[in-house]
């Protein structure tokens, strides 16, 4: 439905409706944490800020639409890919079970480690260096739209921290001998 809806926040609804059942998909399997990161980071944020953007902007959808069917062939071909892709794997792990064996970090037992710390031990172990590097890519990714969308006008009063920094009480305050009776 998130693809066949006609209007697109009705799209929107269904993919926020999708993410809700793998939310619980993951509950079933227990990857509460997984769950939960599900639901706050997609449902909370993406999905929403698509919810925003949509009701916002005045597309012509059915537009967009009429040229879809020139790149049918293209997505038949990637989902057949998907498809093989997906085969292999479940027949790989029915028809020869002892490749689970071979895992080098096997997943501890909910006795021992919970899945949060456990998963918290792989990122912040093993993949330290990847956690770190994605967080530099989003912290440029932010200073560049920071960049970019950043205008000087010039009837705009700024702050001078260096000013600010150099105030006395003497030059801060101002005091004014008013007699009584008249005021402003």
């Amino acid at each position: 439905m998130v693809i066949s809806a006609r209007n697109p926040v009705y799209s929107v609804l269904f993919l926020i409706l999708t993410f809700f059942n793998a939310a619980g998909l993951f509950l079933l399997t227990g990857a509460e944490f997984l769950a939960m990161i599900l639901l706050v980071v997609y449902v909370g944020a993406v999905a929403v800020l698509f919810l925003f953007v949509v009701m916002m902007l005045d597309i012509d959808f059915a537009e967009l639409r009429s040229g879809a069917l020139e790149y049918a062939p293209v997505g038949a071909l990637v989902g057949l890919i998907l498809a093989a892709e997906l085969i292999i794997v479940v027949a790989g792990s029915t028809f020869s079970p002892e490749i689970a064996k071979t895992i080098s970090m096997p997943i501890p037992a909910v006795a021992d480690r919970t899945n949060t710390a456990a998963l918290g031990d792989v990122l912040y172990t093993h993949y330290i260096y990847y956690f770190q590097l994605a967080g530099l890519v989003l912290l440029v990714a932010m200073i560049g739209a920071i960049v970019l969308t950043l205008r000087h006008r010039d009837n705009i009063k700024r702050q001078d921290i260096s000013k600010q920094v150099a105030r006395t009480p003497a030059t801060a305050v101002e005091v004014i001998k008013v007699k009584s009776g008249q005021g402003l």
